[in-house]
């Protein structure tokens, strides 16, 4: 009886402790409401500049999109007029199929060469790779208009291009750049040049992090260089594998200082883009709601192609 006295004096008021805890739980906390608010502080400095440099802009260009404005006296309203008409245009049509050699030169052929790198890099480790990577990675800090101004003069008629060729018995003194058919390709072989570094680097990194075991238990198991690459290497570069489809689509489609230094969209329209469309009809032809009107369509079509990626390429499917 005396211990049951002394553990129930032991213990605390009934309620009194779990009252305490939780006014000392809540306490400073604040209201759920501003609990839920508290995200987007910090995040309203960053959106508000995106707002002010991105979502304005854009939504000032599909404003106006809707109107026949020369940019220089008052407009006119034209509604979806300006889409109509160069959803029509056979030049718009052109520049978006050689925007489509372009996601070849500036996306697949860079993927598809930093992921063989890649998976010859899973299995044995080189020496200097640092170095290696440097070297490849360097096109990606230096201006695109330097770049081009670069390559023209390689592709020139006394330029390295030739001068290479001539080494090798062939003697060409083509003017590159001015034939009807090298030109767009010889062009994009460019943007392969620039992208590949860039997707090397995001592959190299996502092959560092894939656990070794994975690749020991695909070797313990029999799995050549092929399956170990479909079944180790390429799961375990999702991540890396949509980062690198969106950024050089998106440099494929958008592309237009590489052409307009290069060949300024000629010879004739061989290698006309959207890009070079939209400064034409804003600063040539004086049609800023057509210029507008391309320019919102394309952003439309990279947005879709984008989601696709990400849709196609996301961790869970």
């Amino acid at each position: 009886m005396q211990k049951g006295v002394t553990t129930e004096k032991s213990q605390p008021p009934g309620g009194f402790r779990d009252a305490g805890a939780g006014r000392s739980g809540t306490a400073g906390r604040g209201s759920p409401g501003e609990s839920r608010l508290i995200p987007y502080l910090y995040i309203a400095p960053a959106f508000v500049i995106f707002a002010l440099f991105v979502l304005v802009p854009l939504g000032h260009t599909v404003w106006l999109s809707l109107f026949k404005w020369d940019g220089v006296s008052a407009g006119e309203w034209a509604g979806l007029k300006n889409y109509v008409s160069e959803l029509q245009d056979p030049a718009l049509r052109l520049a978006l199929t050689h925007s489509m050699v372009f996601v070849v030169t500036f996306c697949l052929i860079p993927v598809a060469l930093g992921l063989i790198l890649a998976a010859l890099l899973s299995r044995r480790k080189i020496w200097g790779m640092t170095v290696f990577r440097t070297i490849l990675f360097l096109p990606q800090v230096v201006a695109m208009v330097v770049v081009g101004v670069a390559w023209r003069w390689m592709y020139a008629d006394g330029g390295t291009v030739n001068q290479v060729l001539q080494i090798f018995g062939i003697s060409a003194n083509t003017a590159w750049l001015g034939d009807f058919n090298w030109a767009l390709p010889l062009i994009g072989l460019v943007g392969t040049w620039v992208m590949f570094g860039l997707c090397m680097v995001l592959f190299l990194a996502g092959v560092g992090k894939i656990d070794t075991e994975l690749y020991d238990a695909a070797r313990v198991d029999g799995a050549g260089p092929v399956r170990e690459f479909f079944t180790v290497t390429l799961p375990g570069l999702r991540q890396e594998l949509s980062v690198a489809l969106t950024i050089t689509v998106i440099a494929a489609l958008r592309s237009f200082d590489l052409v307009y230094v290069t060949t300024g969209g000629g010879p004739g329209k061989s290698t006309i883009v959207p890009g070079t469309e939209i400064y034409r009809l804003a600063f040539r032809d004086g049609e800023v709601g057509a210029a507008c009107a391309v320019a919102v369509l394309l952003s439309i079509l990279i947005f879709l192609i984008v989601l696709v990626i990400t849709r196609l390429l996301r961790e869970d499917g």
